[in-house]
C-alpha cells in the first residue's frame, strides 16, 4: 500500500522525529483499514466522498476536532505523495475543510508557583537530581522528549548552554540561566555519579534509580509527586512548565521571533499562541484602571 515509500519520504526530505512518523503512519493505516470495510482495494479508487464518510465516522466515534484533523493532515500529506509519484492522478482528500478546534485556555503556572516548585526537592541525590530536572525544564522551555533524549555532554556549565537535538533534526542552542547551571552541576558532579555508581559509560543526563536513561514516564511522576507536595492547582505536565517558559518570557519583553528559535517551533504562527496571554492581561488592566472601559 505504498506505506513504507511514504515513510522514507517522511523520515528523508520532511526530517521527523520518530514519534510523528509512528502518528503519521497509525493515521494512515486507520484510513486504509476504513477502505477495506468499504470494499476499495484500490487506492486510486478513493473519492472526495470516502474521504468525507471517513471523517463522519471519526466524528461519530467521539474523536475530538483535533485528533480528526490530525488523522486528515496525514492522510492528506499521503495522498499528495502519491499523486507526486504518479501512482494516482489527483488528491481526494482536496477541498475538504478540517472542522474548526475549539482553543483550550493556556494552562501554565505563575511564577511564585514555579518558585514553590524550585524549592521542592531535598538535598539527598534523588532531591538533587529532580532540581535539575526541574530547573532545566523551566530554564529552556523543552519538550519532555528532549529531556529524556539529553546525554552529558549536552550540556556546558562553563559557558551556559544547552544543546538540544531538537524534533526535526535541528540542534538549537539554549542558554541557561544562573540557578539552573548551579542545580546541573551539583547533579552531575555529586548526585549523578551516586546514583550511576559503577556504571561509567551512561551518558544520559538524567538516569533513574537503576542508572539508567529516565524514561518519559519516570519525568511525568516526578512532576506529579512536587505539584502533589507543593499543592499545585494544575494537572502539572513537562508541556505546562514548557508554557510557563514562553508566558513569562513573553511578559518579560521578548520577541516572539527569539522565543520561537529557543522554542523550536517550524511555524511562528505556533508561537503567537503565547501572545493571546499577554493580549488578555493588557485588557484586563485596561478595564480595572480606564474611567470609561
Amino acid at each position: 500500500m505504498h506505506i513504507e515509500g511514504f515513510i522514507k519520504y517522511l523520515t528523508k526530505e520532511k526530517k521527523m522525529s520518530k514519534n510523528s512518523l509512528e502518528a503519521y503512519e497509525r493515521d494512515v493505516m486507520d484510513f486504509f483499514a476504513f477502505e477495506e470495510e468499504k470494499g476499495i482495494k484500490d487506492l486510486a479508487e478513493t473519492t472526495n466522498t470516502e474521504v468525507v464518510g471517513y471523517l463522519l465516522k471519526l466524528k461519530n466515534e467521539g474523536k475530538s476536532a483535533a485528533t480528526i484533523n490530525r488523522k486528515l493532515a496525514s492522510t492528506r500529506s499521503f495522498f499528495n505523495y502519491m499523486q507526486n509519484a504518479g501512482i494516482v492522478s489527483g488528491n481526494p482528500t482536496s477541498g475538504i475543510k478540517t472542522p474548526k478546534v475549539e482553543r483550550k485556555e493556556l494552562e501554565y503556572l505563575t511564577i511564585e508557583e514555579v518558585d514553590k516548585l524550585l524549592d521542592s526537592p531535598s538535598e539527598n541525590p534523588r532531591g538533587m537530581r529532580d532540581r535539575a530536572i526541574l530547573e532545566l525544564l523551566y530554564a529552556t522551555g523543552i519538550r519532555v522528549n528532549e529531556v529524556i533524549a539529553a546525554n552529558v555532554e549536552d550540556v556546558n556549565l562553563r559557558i551556559g548552554f544547552f544543546t538540544c537535538p531538537g524534533e526535526h533534526g535541528k540542534a538549537r542552542i539554549i542558554p541557561i540561566g544562573r540557578p539552573a547551571r548551579q542545580a546541573l552541576e551539583r547533579y552531575i558532579y555529586d548526585a549523578r555519579n551516586m546514583i550511576i555508581k559503577d556504571n561509567r559509560s551512561e551518558k544520559s543526563l538524567f538516569v533513574n534509580y537503576y542508572g539508567q536513561r529516565m524514561t518519559r514516564q519516570g519525568l511525568w511522576k516526578v512532576l506529579k509527586e512536587y505539584a502533589e507536595k507543593e499543592k499545585i492547582e494544575h494537572k502539572l505536565t513537562p508541556h505546562i512548565l514548557r508554557n510557563s517558559f514562553a508566558v513569562h518570557m513573553i511578559q518579560n519583553g521578548a520577541d516572539l521571533k527569539s522565543l520561537q528559535e529557543l522554542l523550536g517551533h517550524e511555524d511562528i504562527a505556533a508561537t503567537q499562541i503565547y501572545l493571546s496571554v499577554t493580549k488578555n492581561r493588557i485588557k484586563d488592566v485596561y478595564d480595572k484602571t480606564h474611567p470609561r472601559a
